[in-house]
């Protein structure tokens, strides 16, 4: 289908107002348009004037210690009370999706993407861990994907102190977060022990390669994600394009993975390596889920006040949630 009439107005309004792309930017300008970008278009609040955006039971932030003295800054978002048994009400060890954010591995942080995660956490029933991991430029490859995992391994040493239950996990993420949110799953199953629940995936970047994926071609300009900004994004990841950490789709094998959901928007130019990625995974015998929503593009899921197509995509991904933990929603 075409595109829809407040996809078209968005991309429409950027073109009229002549906005500076993310590649025309410094990291740091950059950042403060991502932010006022889904600060503006994300979903609304409850009601007009909150300070908050959906009202869940609690929000903490945490530091995860790093090996070498550093933290990681972290939010635990735990569903409104009432919530089923075993998701964490009542003492009950709970459940709990770990949620990399978006961003190409260089913008985004918690602030942004703090709704979303609220609205996870209630459509789902589980804890939402959602860690901020390091970003590129600043800390460059391998920086980004060694926190990913680090969120995982301090949630099963120490989740408990927190009341998580360390043996049902899922990992989410969108966009670059989608792709680390694979490459974890990838290093724990040659790592061993008991892999997460579900792969949560909304339009994942899974290679930073110049690889001839059509629709790379197809919307390389006046999509949103354009061909420069993918660009400005890879080279201020400095990952190895050949390295399956940075490139999810260079893994020599998609065995043992967790069964994957992923949302794709049709008119996104990583549509079509989503679904490459889905489709080795089904060859090498995993559960894969696969939903193009018609007429979106990138990063359409985050942005609800804008576009009425992200609330069924987020309760399609809160359901599959809650039947992978086992929350009872």
């Amino acid at each position: 289908m075409a595109l829809t009439e407040q996809a078209r107005w968005m991309l429409d309004m950027v073109n009229r107002v002549g906005a500076p792309r993310f590649h025309e930017f410094s990291p740091e300008q950059a950042r403060r348009s991502y932010r006022k970008l889904q600060l503006t278009f994300g979903f609304p609040p409850p009601e007009v004037g909150a300070e908050v955006g959906v009202e869940v039971g609690t929000v903490d932030t945490i530091f995860i210690p790093r090996p070498d003295g550093s933290s990681m800054e972290a939010r635990l978002y735990r569903p409104v009370p009432g919530a089923p048994a075993g998701s964490g009400a009542h003492g009950a060890l709970a459940p709990f999706l770990i949620f990399y954010h978006g961003g190409g591995w260089c913008v985004g942080d918690l602030d942004s993407y703090d709704t979303l995660c609220r609205k996870f956490a209630n459509g789902s029933g589980a804890v939402v861990l959602a860690p901020h991991y390091r970003l590129a430029p600043e800390h460059p490859f391998p920086a980004a994907p060694d926190d990913a995992l680090l969120a995982v391994s301090w949630a099963r040493a120490h989740g408990h102190d927190f009341g998580l239950d360390a043996e049902r996990i899922a990992l989410g993420g969108d966009s670059a977060g989608g792709a680390l949110a694979i490459v974890t799953a990838l290093a724990l199953r040659d790592g061993g022990g008991t892999q997460p629940r579900l792969l949560a995936l909304a339009y994942p970047c899974t290679d930073i390669n110049d690889a001839p994926y059509p629709s790379r071609a197809r919307y390389d300009n006046g999509y949103f994600l354009d061909r420069e900004t993918l660009e400005w994004f890879f080279t201020h990841f400095q990952g190895d394009p050949a390295d399956w950490r940075a490139s999810p789709m260079c893994a020599g094998r998609m065995d043992g993975l967790p069964p994957v959901l992923l949302v794709a928007a049709e008119y996104d130019p990583l549509v079509d390596e989503g679904a490459a990625f889905i489709a080795r995974v089904a060859q090498a015998g995993g559960q894969t889920g696969h939903i193009v929503v018609p007429g979106m593009i990138h990063g359409f899921l985050s942005l609800g006040k804008l576009f009425p197509e992200a609330e069924p995509a987020v309760a399609e991904i809160t359901a599959r949630l809650g039947a992978a933990l086992g929350t009872g929603r």
